[in-house]
């Protein structure tokens, strides 16, 4: 497509997106919205509450905003239960992290003490 025949349709689409705006500018429900939104920030700043703390005003069981999103639960790991062979000792840890599960993988490999767990 030519430059001209390209700047022609995006010229055309910004038309059609214009003529859209102002029917939207002219419906009475949008206007009554904006109206209300102007009141309702400048009551809000009479007041000095900002949006979270109005919020928790008029709804304190509403989930938090999701800038608090990060401190949402993540599913809880299951308990691994590995049993040792070899000495039939027990290890029970939700991680890999278990000082004495590090020691059976230094010593005997990882994929061998996974074949380890207990259902």
């Amino acid at each position: 497509m030519s430059r001209l025949a390209e700047f022609r349709k995006l010229e055309e689409q910004l038309a059609l997106q214009l003529a859209e705006l102002e029917a939207m500018k002219s419906d009475g429900s949008l206007q009554r919205e904006m109206e209300f939104e102007d009141k309702l920030r400048a009551l809000m700043a009479e007041y000095d509450v900002n949006l979270p703390n109005l919020i928790n005003i008029l709804d304190p069981q509403a989930k938090a905003p999701r800038a608090a999103a990060s401190t949402d639960k993540r599913r809880e790991r299951k308990i691994k239960l590995y049993k040792n062979p070899h000495t039939g000792e027990v290890v029970e840890t939700k991680g890999g992290n278990h000082k004495v599960l590090k020691a059976w993988k230094a010593e005997f490999g990882n994929d061998e003490v996974e074949s380890w767990v207990q259902a």
